[in-house]
């Protein structure tokens, strides 16, 4: 009888080590997978050059900087779920805001295996939050005195985390382009929002859509635009995003 509630006990113990250990592992960061990001994609980098950015623990992680002699602000390139900085529709923005006035950083997020989804990264979200303070360090340094965040889907996400975590983030305005949900702690909002989203866009970012816009309506400056025909990537739109996105900078660094 012993041995039968040791084996029972046993096996009761090695159950809940497992359903602990199971979100740790889902949770860490595959390191192996950014680092065939930024092999593949560096040596094609055709706008700006890579740099190798620090965390304060000392884990470096690829940013790509274009810079602008005459830049209006220096802008954080965020990108979204498992993706790289120069993927898609970041390409678009990175590249094309710094021939408009404009020094981009597109940094590379945290990301997990191909097949995790969105729900699965909130626990990399306070690395990502510091990957994206280094970022603005970065283009203060470099002499910016107004420095803004960009971000797509996920990475919308991510930089509302970071915003509701840094006492002083230093962000003169935040585009957030296909956030899905709501904004989370709205009242560590203190710049103005852009809530860009698209026609046809996913279901999680239409259906909040008019809660995100009550949201920002208390926050000078902050707009909420939908382009058109555009869904989630915007593809095929990149002059109607490019435009939405520059047309509200620009507001900005007047």
């Amino acid at each position: 009888m012993n041995t039968l509630l040791s084996g029972g006990m046993a096996a009761l113990l090695l159950g809940i080590q497992l359903l602990i250990s199971q979100p740790l592992l889902a949770a860490q960061a595959d390191y192996a997978r950014e680092k065939r990001w930024a092999d593949e994609i560096t040596p094609a980098v055709l706008v700006g050059d890579p740099v190798q950015l620090r965390l304060p623990a000392g884990r470096q992680f690829l940013g790509l900087y274009a810079p602008n002699t005459k830049a209006r602000a220096g802008l954080v390139i965020v990108h979204g779920l498992g993706v790289h900085p120069d993927w898609g529709l970041i390409n678009v923005l990175r590249s094309q805001l710094a021939d408009q006035g404009y020094a981009t950083l597109s940094v590379q997020m945290p990301v997990l295996a191909a097949a995790a989804k969105g729900s699965d990264y909130p626990p990399l979200f306070p690395e990502a939050a510091e990957r994206i303070a280094v970022a603005v360090k970065f283009l203060r340094d470099k002499g910016h005195k107004k420095v803004m965040i960009v971000s797509h889907s996920l990475g919308a996400r991510m930089s509302n985390h970071f915003l509701n975590t840094v006492a002083d983030p230093g962000i003169d305005a935040w585009v957030a382009i296909g956030l899905s949900g709501g904004y989370t702690k709205p009242e560590t909002l203190k710049m103005p929002v852009l809530d860009l989203i698209g026609e046809k866009d996913l279901p999680a970012v239409l259906d909040n859509a008019t809660r995100r816009a009550e949201t920002i309506r208390a926050i000078p400056g902050s707009a909420q635009i939908q382009v058109p025909g555009a869904n989630h990537f915007f593809e095929g739109m990149d002059k109607a995003l490019v435009s939405s996105v520059r047309l509200f900078l620009d507001r900005q660094t007047r």
